[in-house]
């Protein structure tokens, strides 16, 4: 069992689907966690709603337009509600906090991770933007501070606990799976046609609309992709991807010797994020168990690298490193957003990306600044090739 101590966790994106979920593992175990701290970047009732039960310290709304809807809301409380991205960059090092959940989508995680850990907290890491963009910034800070990264996506987390009590036994390749996405097994002509409704059907997952988006694409696998290279200290060529629709190995692990390690379990974040807040201890739970009777088969396909570009133009950014990672993610930033509004077809997401990929200046030893300059001219860029489209929906070429 844990120590008996209660964690103090600060959850940035409190209100998204992991922000919801992780507060579902400490509504269960009231003993061990405390919500310290919740984020959100505009839904303030949901923040509003999660404060009255959960009680934090601090409520931090990123929209300061809602700054005084949420302050007026919680007035006869002792919630601390404060607005802005700053806000959360100071919160985040108060020392009454133990682990920082990050589940902030996008690149508006990097920033507050990195106070994080400088001020010695550990990381449930669910914002993998943050290592796609400054994997080599982040893994050093952390070891700089003494600080643990644990993974909270499935993926990851299914690694992360093949390798528990491997220490000294080298990896010889990491093996992803992906569900496939709705659009498994299809083709560019039918992808030509799908719209945002059709890609925000995930066949087992429930994740925001960025996320499943990312899915369908496979630009979400591309970016774990990237991720597990620092996570795990491997190299682009000992990294492999799968495609398995039953979405019940969530990962493995093939060690020097041939032996393959896999995690199992049914398609539910819960327990992937309750890993990583009571880490290195499992916690008893109530979760839905797997029980293999209902899979009968677990099937397993090569992932198409020539529909789903995403994934292929990600394993180049990976091998060519510098801040190449940071140009693929800030596009494709912008491309989703571009998908969602229905300015940009599917397969058009790719052609910003690899265009973005080909006129941004690459850094081979980025610093922050150069990230952070990378990450602007990215989307600057990637906004003019959506404007410039002739047509809503049509594919850049």
């Amino acid at each position: 069992m844990l120590k008996n101590t209660t964690k103090n966790i600060a959850i940035l994106g409190s209100t998204g689907s992991v922000g919801t979920q992780a507060l579902e593992v400490i509504s269960n175990n009231p003993g061990l966690f405390r919500a310290y701290l919740l984020t959100a970047q505009s839904n303030a009732d949901l923040l509003i709603a999660q404060s009255l039960k959960f009680a934090p310290a601090y409520a931090i709304i990123c929209d300061p337009a809602k700054y005084l809807y949420v302050k007026e809301a919680l007035a006869n409380t002792q919630v601390n509600v404060l607005s802005g991205i700053e806000a959360i960059i100071e919160t985040v090092t108060h020392p009454e906090i133990h682990t920082v959940l990050t589940a902030m989508v996008g690149f508006a995680g990097l920033k507050p991770t990195m106070a994080a850990i400088k001020a010695g907290k550990d990381i449930a890491l669910a914002n993998k933007e943050t290592l796609v963009v400054a994997g080599e910034l982040i893994t050093g800070l952390a070891k700089q501070h003494h600080v643990n990264i644990l993974p909270v996506d499935s993926e990851h987390s299914a690694i992360f606990q093949c390798l528990v009590g491997e220490d000294d036994n080298a990896i010889e390749k990491i093996i992803l799976t992906a569900s496939g996405g709705p659009f498994r097994g299809k083709f560019a002509d039918y992808l030509s046609t799908v719209t945002r409704e059709d890609a925000l059907k995930h066949p087992n997952w429930v994740m925001g609309s960025k996320v499943t988006i990312d899915s369908a694409s496979l630009m979400n696998k591309g970016l774990e992709v990237i991720e597990a290279k620092w996570l795990f200290n491997v190299e682009a060529d000992q990294i492999d991807v799968i495609v398995h629709p039953q979405s019940v190995i969530h990962s493995m692990v093939q060690f020097r010797d041939g032996s393959v390690k896999a995690q199992l379990g049914v398609p539910d974040m819960k327990l992937p994020i309750q890993y990583a807040l009571s880490y290195p201890v499992r916690v008893q739970n109530n979760f839905k168990r797997l029980d293999f009777i209902n899979y009968p088969e677990l099937t397993f396909e090569k992932a198409d690298l020539d529909t789903f570009r995403n994934l292929g133009l990600a394993f180049s950014a990976l091998k060519k490193g510098g801040n190449m990672p940071c140009i693929i993610n800030a596009a494709n930033e912008i491309a989703v957003a571009g998908f969602l509004n229905r300015n940009v077809s599917f397969l058009g997401m790719s052609e910003i990306i690899e265009q973005s990929m080909q006129q941004i200046a690459y850094i081979e030893r980025p610093d922050l600044d150069d990230y952070l300059n990378t990450d602007r001219e990215t989307r600057i860029f990637a906004q003019n090739l959506i404007q410039k489209t002739p047509l809503k929906g049509a594919v850049l070429i």
